[in-house]
């Protein structure tokens, strides 16, 4: 099986990466930037690196900014000696991951699959609808064309189903119902923790009642709360 990779972007860091980094509060990092901005571009260039935020626990957005190298540097340059090399550091890591062709994960391709799928329900939908403008459609066919489409959004909500739990990442909402145990809201904290311990990622999956949700590593489950996704999600 050949291996599909994504395309290569260039690294920026956010003001919250940058926050949690420095362990300066985020508010100061901001306005750290603001200035920055402010004196390097003029009033007009403080919105060109703004961006959002959305907090996966309770969906809310928040403002961040977005920022390049060049003003990743300068942002730090009045910083310790300490902290600017744990924000450059930090930057080399990710100019490295986006530098080299990344294999996608099986999370990714079920996202890519899932995708397809609802681009072939659209078409076929369109299709459809388009044939029966023209001409009555006979019983037989629009029971095929139901039974299709049918079969077609179960698909497309297995698919759904595995986003959030399966032996490589999970969400807390998937474990929570695979295992009859409910998690303190701040479960997540301690998730993060050894996913910054690893230098691994959460990734987003979609959720119906928050837009999307972190789907945690197989390790960080193991350490934190010992939970084996191999054993509760087997493949």
């Amino acid at each position: 099986m050949s291996s599909m990779f994504t395309p290569v972007i260039s690294a920026t860091m956010t003001s919250l990466e940058i926050a949690e980094l420095t362990g300066k509060r985020h508010d100061h990092v901001m306005r750290d930037i603001r200035l920055m901005l402010a004196e390097l571009h003029g009033d007009g260039g403080v919105p060109s690196f703004g961006d959002t935020h959305r907090n996966p626990q309770n969906g809310q957005e928040y403002p961040v900014f977005r920022l390049p190298r060049r003003e990743v540097e300068i942002l730090v340059t009045g910083y310790s000696i300490t902290l600017r090399a744990k924000v450059i550091d930090r930057l080399r890591e990710l100019e490295s991951e986006v530098a080299r062709p990344r294999e996608l994960s099986r999370l990714e391709l079920i996202q890519m699959a899932l995708a397809a799928e609802q681009e072939k329900i659209r078409i076929e939908a369109e299709r459809d609808h388009a044939i029966a403008t023209k001409a009555q459609i006979g019983s037989k066919r629009e029971a095929s064309a139901m039974a299709t489409a049918s079969a077609a959004v179960r698909e497309v909500n297995r698919l759904k189903g595995e986003l959030g739990k399966n032996s490589k990442h999970a969400t807390v909402i998937a474990v929570e119902r695979a295992t009859g145990k409910r998690f303190p809201k701040n479960a997540y904290v301690a998730l993060r923790r050894w996913c910054k311990r690893n230098s691994a990622q959460a990734v987003d999956v979609v959720d119906e009642r928050y837009g999307s949700v972190k789907a945690w590593p197989a390790g960080a489950w193991l350490e934190a709360f010992d939970i084996c996704l191999e054993k509760l999600f087997p493949a």
